[in-house]
């Protein structure tokens, strides 16, 4: 019966992945198309009328028309509808909305999520990464076992209990189709569950008892902590003598680098397959569709979201100017803009790509535009330490869990650098070995950084320090992000999370 309903399965998929082929053959047609339909869909909204999307007939009178959009600018429109309002940025009332992770600021934002929006974005890209994955590997089984999300929870707006919010991942698993929910694993209650320790318990006793594991999806963070409890508990040298059917882990959020060895060490087999997606709180933007983790991300492209990018030399100016999908360049550095059925308006989420490919278009997340260092001049992307870090754990055999990264600002006794905080999975046997290492291939890796420290002139060697294990898990407790889809920030231009850990560390000594 499973093999039957696996079949059935493909066989939807193999009609998605058409679909995906055609937008993949004209895609400038496509955003084209969709963005018509945003701007019709809206015209009658209080953001259409403000902007007279009426009389908007081109891109570049949208463009002309509506400036480029922080969330601070449509805050108040948001808080709005969270009340109840109707037809404010997005036809109707909006019920739901996602809570971001808060990733670079501790406040949360909070993104309308109506129901087109959760169907023919979030819900559909979760579609596509499947049919893409059956595309790759058609012998795939995915259909035959259990898949578990490690997703958050939902909870009701005080002001206003119609409306609801939480992470995207709950949101998602709250709206599951009903031909999709027998496969989840364990239940939809208890994936909802709000505490993430308790959550993390149940699952943890659930998994041990479910041969059928197929598929796992979730932030590498916070499955790490649910993988390792689970050998822990049974004693098992690796996950696949409890699943012996497991074939794919779907990650996102972070990069992905720093977890691989531990993951292959979890799933000993080539046989398991890892897929990148790219599903924020503002839209499902894209979905690892090669077997070549170099190759990025395929870019969503029919899915409710109008895109457009912003160049790097735009990003600090009081006007900036963003490009269309068809102006992009490959290798350059560009801020996400979109325009959603959500509701959202030339709006930056903070995410900064580069594509990989323009036919068809991929892309990978280099960092966030609030998420670098460049206190002297180095512009250093978490793209950068990411690929630094991997390659001298390589060359070393080392293990990273976690790491941040923040400078160290020039005083009377001492020159600028940067100092990292790394929680090791596996030591290195010779830490002031991979010390010098990590700061070579950064070098290597990043020019600005290279010109920085030639000969020490402007900047000294970078500062490692390797934290105690858990310590990161007990900061992301002590700061109430706890599972779900948050991160640990990778870089800031400034010392307030380098500083909380260190304090961290001192308390507890």
């Amino acid at each position: 019966m499973a093999q039957w309903i696996n079949k059935a399965f493909r066989l939807y998929l193999r009609q998605r992945y058409r679909q995906i082929e055609r937008f993949m053959q004209f895609p400038h047609e496509t955003q084209q198309t969709l963005w018509r339909q945003l701007i019709l869909l809206a015209r009658q909204t209080e953001w259409g009328r403000q902007h007279d999307f009426r009389n908007i007939r081109t891109p570049e009178d949208y463009a002309r028309r509506v400036p480029v959009q922080d969330y601070e600018t449509l805050k108040p429109f948001i808080a709005r509808m969270m009340h109840g309002e109707r037809d404010v940025l997005w036809p109707g009332r909006v019920r739901q909305f996602s809570k971001s992770s808060g990733t670079t600021s501790d406040k949360s934002k909070f993104i309308p999520v109506p129901g087109i929006n959760l169907r023919q974005c979030h819900i559909m890209g979760g579609h596509d990464a499947m049919a893409l994955y059956y595309h790759r590997r058609p012998d795939a089984r995915i259909f035959e076992g259990k898949t578990m999300i490690m997703g958050g929870s939902l909870e009701r707006f005080k002001p206003f209990p119609y409306t609801m919010f939480g992470d995207v991942s709950a949101l998602m698993i709250e709206n599951t189709p009903f031909v999709a929910k027998p496969f989840l694993f364990p239940d939809v209650r208890t994936l909802m569950l709000p505490g993430w320790e308790e959550k993390l318990d149940r699952l943890v006793h659930a998994a041990i008892l479910e041969p059928r594991m197929a598929m796992i999806g979730g932030v590498p963070t916070w499955t790490v902590v649910l993988l390792r409890r689970i050998l822990e508990m049974t004693g098992k040298a690796d996950l696949l003598e409890l699943w012996p059917g497991f074939e794919l882990y779907i990650h996102g959020g972070v990069s992905f680098s720093p977890y691989r060895k531990q993951f292959e060490a979890f799933f000993p087999s080539q046989q398991v397959a890892y897929q990148e997606v790219y599903n924020a709180s503002e839209g499902y933007f894209g979905v690892q569709d090669t077997s070549d983790p170099e190759a990025g991300m395929l870019l969503l492209l029919q899915n409710g979201i109008y895109y457009e990018f912003l160049p790097a030399e735009e990003w600090e100016r009081e006007h900036p100017r963003a490009v269309p999908l068809w102006e992009v360049e490959a290798g350059k550095n560009y801020a996400l803009v979109i325009s959603t059925n959500g509701g959202l308006w030339r709006y930056l989420p903070g995410d900064t790509v580069m594509f990989t490919s323009l036919k068809p278009y991929r892309i990978r997340v280099t960092g966030r535009t609030k998420q670098f260092v460049n206190a002297f001049g180095e512009e250093v992307m978490v793209d950068n330490t990411d690929k630094a870090l991997a390659e001298t754990c390589a060359a070393t055999g080392a293990g990273v869990a976690e790491y941040t990264v923040a400078p160290m600002f020039i005083t009377e006794t001492r020159k600028g650098g940067h100092e990292w905080l790394i929680e090791f999975e596996r030591p290195p046997q010779d830490i002031e070995h991979f010390n010098n290492l990590l700061d070579t291939n950064l070098q290597r890796i990043n020019s600005d950084y290279e010109a920085k420290r030639f000969r020490n002139i402007a900047l000294q060697r970078l500062l490692l320090h390797a934290v105690p294990p858990g310590t990161f898990h007990r900061w992301m407790r002590n700061r109430g992000k706890l599972g779900g889809q948050h991160k640990v920030p990778r870089l800031a231009n400034h010392r307030q999370y380098v500083e909380e850990i260190l304090n961290l560390l001192k308390e507890s000594a």
